[in-house]
């Protein structure tokens, strides 16, 4: 897997040289009207976003990022790679603070502007902010990556996690719920959501 998810800039290049995905050219098959919205135009992400032009690209939907991770001789990975990936723990972190070292940063008030990649922690397999700064899809798109407990689970996005931070979540010690991988909701391929992004696997020949 990348070692961070697929930014902003990065994500420009791609729809500069694949024109039938800029925003104005693709189809709401593929992805729906939210799709890059905060983008200032198909070719700009806008001066006033200079900042966030290494933050994680978001507002992004599964196809798409399906495209760009085979325009980059790549693909997504599965449910199972990232749970894998995301298990790993921190360098220099013991496993018995794992707990409270994720809770911490989870605690940190929510931004309005996502932070850049790699500004959490990286973990054993050199993988940056596998918690805490995006939802990611993967290549299984009914799970992208959030809390949740089962399919039974009703919670709103006001619920699960999202940038640096969490939003009203009722217990914060709740460690399992709490880093759930897996969100078991329907999600269709053509959704394009906040804080949802993604980024690249490579099989290994």
């Amino acid at each position: 897997m990348d070692e961070y998810a697929v930014t902003n800039i990065e994500f420009l290049e791609f729809t500069t040289k694949n024109p039938n995905w800029r925003r104005s050219k693709v189809s709401q098959l593929f992805a729906d009207t939210n799709y890059l919205r905060y983008w200032e135009t198909d070719t700009s992400i806008g001066k006033h976003n200079e900042n966030i032009y290494n933050s994680p690209v978001v507002y992004v939907s599964w196809f798409a990022a399906q495209a760009y991770c085979k325009w980059k001789n790549k693909r997504l990975p599965t449910v199972a790679e990232w749970e894998m990936a995301g298990n790993a723990a921190p360098i220099n972190i013991k496993y018995t603070s794992l707990t409270e070292y994720i809770l911490g940063w989870y605690k940190k008030p929510n931004l309005k502007v996502l932070p850049n990649v790699k500004t959490t922690f990286k973990n054993v397999y050199g993988l940056y902010d596998m918690h805490g700064l995006i939802w990611e899809w993967t290549f299984n798109f009914n799970s992208f990556i959030s809390n949740g407990d089962s399919r039974g689970d009703t919670e709103d996005d006001q619920k699960a996690f999202c940038a640096s931070g969490s939003i009203n979540v009722k217990d914060r010690k709740d460690y399992a719920g709490f880093l759930r991988f897996s969100y078991r909701g329907s999600l269709r391929g053509n959704y394009c959501i906040a804080n949802l992004g993604f980024r690249c696997a490579k099989n290994i020949n």
